[in-house]
């Protein structure tokens, strides 16, 4: 087994501290922390980058830290890691981004229908801050309406938009090594496999749907976080980045 570099282990560790924080504290630190929509008044400025250190459950930081700890240390001895980290950091934030834009598609589509029917955007905001809802609901389809409440009062953690531009980074640089999930025994090489995968999160962004039935999931950030390593790859292998070592 691979030995985990340095700056892996780091991350791994403070992701690891943020959980253990966040069960000794409860609810005060994912409302500090977590993303919230700009709109909301939950959203704090640094949360774009605290949301990547937070994590919802044991199953959902052990499958992160996993794939940080498998395919970012192989990243990390060809880069260092200066580099490795300014990767990982972009693609969170990248992450961030589109999950937000795609908030605020959601969002602004939704009041451009409320304030159609006579609703102005301050009432709007207190009626949702109240938590009034129902006086709302009449207005939209069940679809909008439940992609309105999610932009506006849901609330994005994990590391994983990071991660997808970590696993998009690997296929780009050992694009024939085999990969393999649980549920899929056969061994596919990670230039197929890595697309496929963000390909997946695409359409279940986009349709709403879940493979296993259950719901929270930020596709978008997934889809968010894989584009911005593709760009930043791209990039760098145009400008021959790899040549400079950034320690």
């Amino acid at each position: 087994m691979r030995n985990v570099t340095e700056v892996v282990k780091q991350l791994i560790i403070v992701n690891i501290l943020f959980f253990i924080g966040t069960y000794l504290l409860g609810d005060v630190v994912y409302k500090a922390l977590a993303l919230f929509f700009p709109e909301n008044p939950n959203f704090q400025y640094w949360q774009p980058l605290s949301h990547m250190f937070m994590h919802g459950g044991v199953m959902h930081i052990f499958f992160n830290m996993f794939a940080l700890y498998s395919f970012g240390s192989a990243l990390e001895q060809i880069w260092g890691g200066k580099k490795f980290l300014f990767f990982y950091i972009s693609c969170g934030l990248g992450a961030a981004l589109l999950h937000t834009g795609v908030n605020y598609y959601y969002f602004n589509d939704a009041i451009t229908t409320l304030t159609a029917n006579g609703f102005n955007k301050q009432d709007i905001l207190q009626l949702l801050n109240e938590g009034k809802i129902n006086a709302l609901q009449q207005y939209m389809n069940a679809s909008d309406f439940s992609n309105f409440i999610s932009a506006y009062a849901g609330r994005a953690v994990g590391a994983s938009g990071a991660i997808y531009g970590i696993i998009v980074a690997f296929a780009f640089m050992f694009p024939n090594a085999e990969l393999a999930l649980m549920f899929i025994p056969v061994p596919i090489k990670a230039k197929y496999f890595v697309p496929g995968l963000v390909l997946v999160d695409l359409y279940l962004g986009i349709s709403g749907k879940s493979i296993f039935g259950g719901g929270g999931i930020a596709h978008f950030a997934h889809v968010g976080g894989a584009l911005f390593g593709f760009i930043m790859m791209w990039y760098w292998k145009k400008k021959q980045f790899n040549k400079n070592r950034w320690n």
